[in-house]
């Protein structure tokens, strides 16, 4: 019983790491416009595969709309995403250097 449960366990795990790693992984874009007023920036980026989304240009809100003060149009990013509310939404960005 203890072996099956530790395996059942494992298995579990395993799966949230797949999980999280398909999740966390930051996407390569270009700022196009920055929208303040509204909370939102619209990017060029490359697929987002959590998202199931290719490669393309649109809009997204932000987690933090602080980080639009800093941003400029044709930055080159570096970004997460998720689906928070409905709603595309970056969840972590960072200019690339």
């Amino acid at each position: 019983m203890k072996r099956h449960i530790a395996r059942t366990l494992g298995g579990f795990f395993l799966g949230m790491g797949v999980a999280f790693a398909a999740w966390a992984q930051p996407v390569d874009g270009e700022v196009i416009r920055i929208d303040q007023d509204a909370g939102k920036i619209t990017l060029k980026h490359g697929e987002i595969k959590n998202l199931d989304i290719p490669a393309m240009q649109m809009s997204f809100r932000v987690s933090d709309a602080n980080w639009l003060k800093t941003l400029q149009v044709h930055d080159k990013v570096r970004f997460s995403a998720d689906k928070i509310g409905g709603q595309f939404t970056v969840t972590a960005i960072e200019v690339r250097k």
